[in-house]
C-alpha cells in the first residue's frame, strides 16, 4: 500500500532500538557557570544538529522556538557566547578582549523559505544565497557575524561589521584580511575606525593549494560552520536566526573545548 510502512521495517527498527547502548553520560555543562537551562536541555541543542528533522525529532517544537527567539531578540545567544569567549581566552593565558582579528567572508545556497529581500547571487561563486561575513580573533573565536545577500560585496559588507566589532573590541588594532578587501576599505578603516586592515594576498607563483599566514584561522572556522547540519545551507527566513545559528553552533565548539582538558603551561 502507499505510504505504509512494510512490517519488517517496523520490526527491525524497534529490535535496534532496543539493542542500542543506553545513555550514561549527561549533557551539562557545569564548567561554562552558564544557566543550566541553556546548555544542559539536549533536546534544545539538537535543533542545531537535527536541520529539517527538528519538527520530527523534537515533540515540543513550538516551546523550543520559542526559547530561542527571545533568546535571538534578546541578545542572549551573543552574550553568552561572548561569556565562554572570554573563559576560553583566559584559560589559555590571553586577554579576554582581543588586539587583532580576521575578517573574510563565505556564500553559501539558500533553501526555498528564504525570501528574495534577503537573499542574491554571488557571482564570483556561483552561489545564489547568502554570505557569511566573520571576524574572528587569533583563536579562530567568533568576534562578530553578519549575514546578508549573496551580491553585497565584501567590503560593503565589511564597513558595517568591522565598526560594530570596533565599538564592542576597543582593543583591537589589527585586522587580516585577503585581497577582496583592498581599496578604499584600507583607509576607511585607519581614519575612522582606527584599525589596521592587513592585506595577506597569495604571491604570483604559488600554485594550487597554499596555506597562507592568518587566513587559514577564519578558514578553520568556515569548516567548522559546514560541519553543522543546519548552517550546511542557510534554511533560516530571517537573517537574525541565521547569525544566531552560527552563535549556538560556536557555542557548542566552546563548550567541548572547555570540557577537554587543557595541559597546563609550563
Amino acid at each position: 500500500m502507499r505510504g505504509a510502512r512494510p512490517r519488517s521495517l517496523h520490526t527491525r527498527s524497534h529490535s535496534a532500538a532496543r539493542s542500542c547502548r543506553p545513555r550514561t553520560g549527561h549533557f551539562s555543562s557545569s564548567t561554562t557557570a552558564l544557566p543550566k537551562d541553556l546548555l544542559s536541555t539536549w533536546e534544545r541543542r539538537r535543533i542545531r544538529d537535527a536541520s529539517c528533522g527538528t519538527r520530527f525529532h523534537v515533540t515540543c517544537r513550538d516551546r523550543v522556538y520559542a526559547f530561542f527567539r527571545r533568546w535571538r531578540d534578546h541578545a542572549l545567544v551573543k552574550e553568552f557566547h561572548d561569556r565562554l569567549r572570554a573563559r576560553i581566552r583566559e584559560r589559555d593565558g590571553r586577554d579576554t578582549e582581543p588586539t587583532a582579528g580576521v575578517i573574510d567572508s563565505q556564500s553559501v545556497k539558500a533553501d526555498a523559505v528564504v525570501g528574495a529581500d534577503s537573499r542574491g547571487f554571488d557571482g564570483g561563486k556561483l552561489i545564489n544565497g547568502r554570505k557569511r561575513h566573520v571576524v574572528v580573533d587569533t583563536l579562530g573565536l567568533l568576534l562578530g557575524v553578519m549575514v546578508t545577500a549573496a551580491d553585497i560585496g565584501d567590503r560593503a559588507a565589511a564597513q558595517v561589521l568591522l565598526r560594530q566589532v570596533a565599538d564592542a573590541h576597543h582593543r583591537l588594532e589589527l585586522v587580516w584580511a585577503d585581497g577582496g578587501y583592498t581599496g578604499s576599505l584600507v583607509e576607511h578603516c585607519l581614519t575612522v575606525l582606527a584599525l589596521v586592515l592587513a592585506i595577506v594576498k597569495r604571491s604570483d607563483d604559488m600554485r594550487g593549494f597554499v596555506v597562507l599566514p592568518k587566513r587559514w584561522i577564519v578558514e578553520r572556522l568556515f569548516a567548522h560552520l559546514m560541519r553543522t547540519r543546519r548552517l550546511a545551507r542557510d534554511y533560516e527566513r530571517r537573517t537574525t536566526s541565521a547569525e544566531a545559528m552560527i552563535y549556538w553552533s560556536m557555542i557548542l565548539l566552546m563548550t567541548r573545548r572547555l570540557a577537554r582538558p587543557h595541559p597546563a603551561r609550563a
